[in-house]
């Protein structure tokens, strides 16, 4: 780039956005990269403090700001992502559809390891909105030397950062205890599972109650599954006491358990299985009175198709204590953030 007097600027190309700041009242940008410099503009760009004017000079090896930011972010963005407009050498990564945002963690902590580069996003597994802001990208310095930029397209092997679709499944719900069965208490598990699975716009096909007994809860879990559940929530019987036999009944299904306790507060009794591909979830009570709970956590990771492992459930240990805020912002607070 080349300094030269903004009196002597007429004519001549901007390098770079300015920004104006009125304070109390306007920030934004006054003129944009690439805009020719007119008579008429000259006292305005005095007005903002601007008494030289940096006009490009292309000089092979070197990136203009915006050109560095383009590759940067077609490079790390995959999809389910769209971008905003160009602005001081900044792109915004804007959510494509509504989905679960999906951050490569060490591929972005090796992105900004790099000098005169910088990536910021929203945690990772957060469940994201059409028209959203995920992120952003830039270069540092309004020049960059091309090297960093090839540095960074030669360590980054896999797209930082992607939106998954989440997709509706079918769901079957099996619901247990004596106290319910016989109508001494009334079910408060099925409309609030009901509802969660309506904000991702899954078909309940039906909710069975059942007393304590293993035999029973085990065929109603298999009944669900030949009727073409494609995931099931089993509420009740979940704690430890000897007759709850909700965990040993999926076990018996011939599922393989992959945590029956999770460091999640509320939802430390969360169990999960597969029973082939099938995920079966045992919900403990702890859902059906709090607003957000381990199952927030899970659901929207199952229902974009990824199989859950005990390392993803150990993980939440750090961020799986919900803080039951009087105004509840999830999913844009602590809550399950590691």
């Amino acid at each position: 780039m080349k300094k030269i007097k903004t009196e002597d600027a007429v004519g001549m190309i901007l390098f770079h956005d300015i920004t104006k700041i009125v304070p109390g009242g306007f920030k934004g940008r006054a003129f944009k990269k690439g805009h020719l410099i007119k008579q008429e503009d000259v006292q305005e760009l005095l007005s903002l403090g601007k008494d030289h004017i940096y006009v490009w000079e292309d000089i092979e090896g070197f990136l203009h700001e915006n050109d560095a930011a383009i590759r940067l972010k077609n490079l790390a963005c995959g999809e389910g992502i769209v971008f905003g407009e160009i602005k001081e050498g900044k792109i915004d990564f804007i959510a494509e559809h509504d989905g679960l945002l999906k951050i490569d963690s060490e591929e972005l902590l090796n992105l900004n390891m790099i000098d005169e580069i910088m990536m910021a996003t929203l945690h990772d597994n957060t469940y994201v909105k059409k028209g959203e802001k995920l992120g952003g990208t830039r270069v540092i310095p309004l020049v960059i030397d091309e090297k960093k930029i090839i540095q960074a397209e030669d360590t980054i092997k896999n797209k930082i950062v992607r939106v998954v679709k989440v997709n509706p499944k079918k769901v079957g719900i099996v619901t247990t205890g004596n106290e319910v069965f016989y109508g001494r208490i009334k079910d408060a598990f099925g409309s609030v599972i009901r509802e969660k699975a309506a904000e991702y716009g899954c078909e309940v096909l039906g909710q069975k109650i059942l007393p304590d007994d293993l035999d029973k809860i085990k065929s109603a879990i298999m009944e669900f599954i030949n009727e073409g559940a494609e995931l099931i929530m089993c509420t009740g019987g979940m704690s430890v006491d000897p007759d709850d036999l909700t965990p040993s009944a999926i076990k018996a299904t011939g599922a393989e358990i992959i945590t029956y306790g999770s460091p999640v507060l509320p939802g430390a009794m969360f169990l999960l299985a597969y029973n082939g591909d099938i995920p079966i979830m045992g919900l403990p009570g702890c859902v059906m009175h709090s607003k957000r709970t381990v199952l927030d956590l899970v659901l929207p990771r199952v229902l974009s198709g990824e199989r859950i492992t005990k390392r993803d459930i150990a993980i939440y240990g750090q961020g799986g204590l919900c803080l039951n805020c009087e105004v509840c912002t999830f999913p844009h607070c602590s809550f399950g953030k590691y």
